[in-house]
């Protein structure tokens, strides 16, 4: 369009100079001259810095105008500066300031500055949030069939993990978010969770008996806990770190990495290496945050999420060994166990929940 817009203008400009030369006489010579002369003319170095600066800022104002208005969001992320989780989402508020030419700003709030994990996912409901960074586990009190990714055991391996989420199972459980407000966005990688604890040490599943271990508010979790012999109690993320010092739980359940920045490992020095689920992360959005976006903008967002995604679920890998390092450099113990004792231990949570059967098995024939 500003192409045939361009062309049109000139085309005018054409016409009123022949209009102008048939009716207006010849011109004089010394006029003639000085005119031809200036039209050839090489351009100065600053009218070309300035003409190309013109067309640039042209150009960058119509891009602008093409995606539509400026808008501008806040991202709650429960997780502290420094870890990858809390990257990603950085790399990702940036990806989609760039790929919407500036249009779409996204404030990020770590370290629950904004509201605590739970409450994030109510926020974005209503529209009153933004965009949320939660753990799969947090939603499924809200979308029971998010429960599905804390089964224990579900994933075979990492790379079978993201074959199932980014395939059809993982869009299949996505698909739920819309009778609730929300669009979903990308899975992100949020380690495998483990038990730790502040005074014994879990060797065995008879260990474990009688303890009382910090869980995500979710049944599955709860369920798998209660399997091995041992009470769960939920409690907010916040709270954990003061849940372990006080006593209030004997240990808690999570990755390297969370275990790591979190300072968990500074009063639960056992971390035994179980390996019970490792539900994914999730990046959400309010339909009222999308539908304030326009269709190049909404294409520019998912773009920078994908992206985000596959660095972050390579740096959550990569921070893991750093940050299982540091901790055993902090005197840590960390404990082999026999895998297969808890898996034959919690296979009856499967039965638990036949809801999920169809998604499982979908899971499960990624490979």
């Amino acid at each position: 369009m500003r192409r045939k817009k361009a062309i049109c203008v000139l085309l005018s400009c054409a016409m009123v100079m022949s209009m102008t030369a048939c009716g207006g006489g010849a011109a004089k010579p010394a006029e003639t001259a000085a005119t031809t002369a200036q039209a050839a003319a090489p351009e100065t170095s600053a009218e070309k810095e300035d003409a190309a600066g013109e067309k640039e800022e042209g150009s960058e104002a119509a891009g602008q105008a093409d995606m539509g208005e400026e808008l501008h969001f806040k991202l709650a992320e429960n997780q502290p500066d420094g870890n990858p989780v809390t990257e990603g989402m950085k790399m990702f508020a940036e990806l989609a300031k760039e790929y919407t030419g500036g249009t779409v700003n996204i404030d990020v709030y770590p370290n629950a500055a904004l509201c605590d994990e739970a409450s994030s996912i109510d926020q974005v409901q209503m529209g009153t949030l933004d965009f949320s960074r939660v753990n799969t586990n947090t939603m499924a009190p809200v979308i029971d069939i998010f429960g599905v990714f804390a089964m224990p055991y579900l994933f075979s391996s990492t790379e079978q993990k993201y074959k199932a989420l980014d395939g059809e199972a993982g869009q299949a459980v996505l698909s739920a978010l819309s009778d609730y407000n929300m669009v979903g966005l990308d899975y992100y990688e949020a380690g495998s969770r483990c038990f730790y604890t502040v005074n014994k040490p879990i060797r065995s599943v008879a260990d474990l008996k009688g303890m009382k271990f910090r869980v995500q508010p979710t049944e599955v979790a709860i369920s798998m806990v209660q399997a091995l012999g041992a009470e769960a109690t939920p409690m907010e993320y916040g709270e954990v770190f003061q849940g372990l010092q006080t006593g209030i739980v004997d240990g808690a359940e999570n990755d390297f990495v969370s275990y790591f920045t979190s300072g968990h490992y500074e009063v639960a020095k056992y971390y035994s290496l179980d390996g019970h689920m490792a539900p994914p992360a999730l990046l959400i959005c309010s339909q009222a945050a999308w539908d304030k976006m326009s269709d190049p903008q909404k294409e520019g967002v998912i773009k920078a999420s994908k992206e985000a995604a596959k660095w972050q679920r390579q740096a959550m890998q990569d921070f893991q060994e750093e940050s299982r390092a540091k901790c055993e450099e902090a005197g840590c113990e960390i404990i082999e166990v026999d895998v297969k004792e808890f898996q034959d231990a919690v296979a009856s949570v499967y039965d638990e929940y036949p809801q999920y059967k169809e998604v499982v098995d979908m899971v499960r024939a990624a490979q």
